[in-house]
Parts: C-alpha cells; structure tokens; sequence
C-alpha cells in the first residue's frame, strides 16, 4: 500500500552552502583585466539562533578526571581541540518536539485533503509538493475531518477506544533526505553518481510513551506514560522516548524550516543541525573547566550548603532529594560556565558518534568524532550510540563530564534525550 507522506526535498547543506561573506546586490564586474572576486547574491545570514548558546573554540583534555573505576580504559585522557559551534541551551522539550510532531501531522492532513500544488518540475511524481500553510492552519481535527482521513492518518476501526476516531501515532511519518558526505569523500568513490549517496528514508516521530513502563519492571509509572508528553504541565521538561533515528530526523526537520524561512528572505542557507560528537558534547558539557569532574567544577554533586547541584539518584535511592521524582524542567539548576543547564542529570543525552571501546586511541586529535549510522541488518554492537551526561535515575557516576555509556541507535528510553547544535559560518565585518 502506498505511504501517504508529506516529502521534503531541499538541497543538502554539504553542497555548496557554504561561504564567509556575502554581497547585497550582484556586483559590477570591472572590465579592467584584473581580478576582483564574485562573492554570492545572498546577503549575510542569520544571527544568533533561539534558545543556543556560543561554545568557543579551544583546547582540552578529553578523559576521565578522576579513577576509571570499571577499569574498562575505554577512554584514555588525551588533548584534543574542538572549533566553534552553537549548542542549544537546555535538552529539547516536550514543547519543542510537538512543534515537530504537528508540523509532520498537518503536512499530511493538508496533502490528503489537496491543500497542496506541485512544486515546479515536479511532473506526476508527489515526491516535490508545496504545502498551502494558510490552510493547514485552518485543519481541524474533529469527528468530521478525521473521517475525511480516512485510513491515512487516524486509527483503524478496531484500534479505537469507545469508538473514539484519533490521530494514529505510527502513521506521523517524517521523510528524511540526506547527503552521505562520509560516502562521497571516500578516494575510492570518486567519480562514483551522486545518486549513490543520496539516503531517503521514512522515520515514524511520535515519542514511545510507553518507556516509563518498559524501563522498570514492577513499578507503577502509568501516570507518565499517559501524561508526560501530553500534558501542558511537562511541556518544558525534555522529551525522552526518543530514539537516536528520531533525534536525527528532529535535526534534519529543523534545518528545512530554518532553511526554508531564510531562502524566503533571500539569506544565506546555513549548515545543517545535528548532535554533537561525544567529543563537542564533552568539551561543551566542561564548561571551560577542562579537568574538573563536573560541569560546576569539583569534587562533589553538592555545594557547599550540601544542596545537590544536578537532577541524579543520590544515595541508596533517594529520588526526591533533589526536588524532581522522574525529570525536572530542562532549564532547572544553575548553568555551567558556557550558559548550559543540566549538561550532568535530568536526561542523558544522544550524541552523533558511535561507541567504540577504543575510539580513543585512534581518533584525531582536531575536532575527534567516530561515526557510523548503521543499516537495519547489521548487529546489534553495530548500532550503539554514545550517551552522555546521566539521567535522573543513575548515581552520581554517570554525571561526571567524561563518562561514557551508550545504547542502541534503534532503542528508546525514559532517561535519554538530546540537543542540537550547529555551525555558523563566521560574520563579516566591512
């Protein structure tokens, strides 16, 4: 049966996006002989991005600041340099991946309800459409509308409860276009078609509600599976549920909008949000501190009142000692150095690079990251993702700023979520 989707295709920020400076007007190329330079018609793009703060280029060493106490070595401390990059101030919220889970639902219903035109060359192909915003606002989705949907967007007779039509949550599917840079800079795969490393795919994007039961067994979380991301009172505490597909998919959707709202003005396109590497999350999480154990410096996770300066389990279990049973808003606690909160507890967080024992060892010391997006058939060691930060149900260990774990690429918990950041090209002065 045929997948009812909304397709976005816009060009890849890996080909040839990117540039310094920017002229207003197409310039007046002298006819004198000599070289002057074309720069591009668009003009200087965007400036700082909302909800992000700047991590400053530098130098530090990665690794553990204290006592490796799995004697695992698989993180060695070793310097390493990371350039400049924006980094969202808090994890994403529930209120930030709605935006992304009604901007998919909409786009859908407008299709199926023709509030669309083809995009230019698009022929017969629904694969390049331009969705009539105005009247997707208009959507409403009551007894009637939904019944209008038909099987493309809401539950199947029998999947309803009091034979009650709603949203299907599986058939919220994002489809996602990229550009395999990693691919196409290979030396054997030059002069290789482009279309060769071209990825789509199809990503279902509703949160796993269900995780606050899976994740502990024998315990009564029912309250937050049914209200964690639906009620208005946890909208600014961070998603989780996510899986590191969907993370991804979140950050490719993020830059169209971005993207889209900048070619409207005639700006520069910008480079692509994405998760940090282990190593930028780190550095960031660090806060300038490059040695200390946590991101507020050392040696304790309380002060000096012997309050608790993170969202974990302290003790033998005491889950209410710092404030929040499950999660807390992702803005609580004090910010490290860099204006970033809750880089140690509250959620562990999705990182871009693959988790590999001995990635330490043979990774750069510019800019590290091993990355690796594995397909569906391979195993399983294949598809773990670095995590960092610890969560609100891990012991104080997992706070500090160079402990690594990972999970599965597949695999949604209650205690993972994720932040974007992005690469600004530097402003221009005249």
């Amino acid at each position: 049966m045929k997948n009812h989707i909304l397709f976005v295709v816009f060009a890849a920020s890996s080909v040839g996006l990117f540039s310094c400076s920017f002229a207003k007007k197409k310039p007046k190329l002298a006819d004198d002989g000599q070289l002057h330079g074309v720069a591009p018609n668009a003009k200087q793009s965007m400036g700082r991005p909302r909800g992000m703060v700047y991590i400053p280029p530098g130098t530090f060493h990665m690794g553990p600041s204290d006592e490796d106490i799995n004697y695992a070595y698989s993180s060695r401390n070793r310097q390493v340099s990371i350039p400049g990059f924006w980094m969202d101030a808090t994890e994403i919220t529930n209120n930030d991946y709605r935006q992304f889970v009604i901007w998919v639902r909409d786009s859908i219903a407008a299709k199926e309800l023709g509030y669309y035109k083809s995009a230019p060359g698009a022929g017969s192909s629904d694969s390049l459409i331009a969705i009539d915003w105005l009247k997707a606002k208009t959507i409403r989705y009551d007894a009637s509308n939904l019944e209008k949907l038909g099987n493309k967007l809401i539950l199947a007779p029998d999947n309803r409860l009091n034979g009650k039509a709603d949203v299907d949550p599986d058939k919220i599917v994002y489809h996602v276009e990229t550009f395999d840079l990693i691919e196409a800079a290979k030396r054997e795969n030059a002069g290789v078609a482009r279309t060769k490393f071209i990825r789509r795919y199809n990503q279902k994007v509703y949160p796993d509600t269900l995780v606050w039961m899976r994740d502990f067994s024998y315990s009564y979380n029912e309250p937050m599976t049914k209200r964690y991301f639906s009620h208005p009172a946890f909208g600014n505490y961070p998603v989780v549920g996510i899986t590191w597909k969907q993370a991804i998919a979140f950050c490719h959707w993020r830059t169209h909008i971005q993207n889209s709202a900048l070619e409207r003005k005639k700006m520069a396109v910008e480079s692509d949000f994405r998760l940090p590497s282990e190593a930028e999350w780190e550095y960031a999480a660090r806060g300038g501190r490059t040695n200390s154990m946590y991101p507020w410096g050392n040696y304790y996770p309380r002060n000096k009142k012997g309050c608790l300066l993170a969202n974990f389990k302290p003790g033998r279990g005491n889950y209410a000692e710092d404030g929040g049973f499950y999660t807390v808003r992702a803005d609580a606690y004090w910010p490290n150095d860099y204006g970033l909160y809750n880089m140690a507890g509250n959620v562990a967080e999705w990182t871009n690079s693959y988790f590999n024992e001995g990635a330490y060892n043979f990774m750069s010391d510019m800019s590290p990251d091993v990355r690796y997006e594995a397909k569906d058939s391979d195993p399983p060691f294949m598809k773990r993702k670095v995590i960092r930060g610890g969560s609100w149900k891990d012991i104080g260990y997992f706070l500090q700023t160079s402990t690594r774990a990972f999970e599965y690429q597949d695999t949604a918990k209650s205690y993972i979520g994720f932040r974007c950041v992005i690469d600004l090209a530097p402003r221009t002065k005249k």
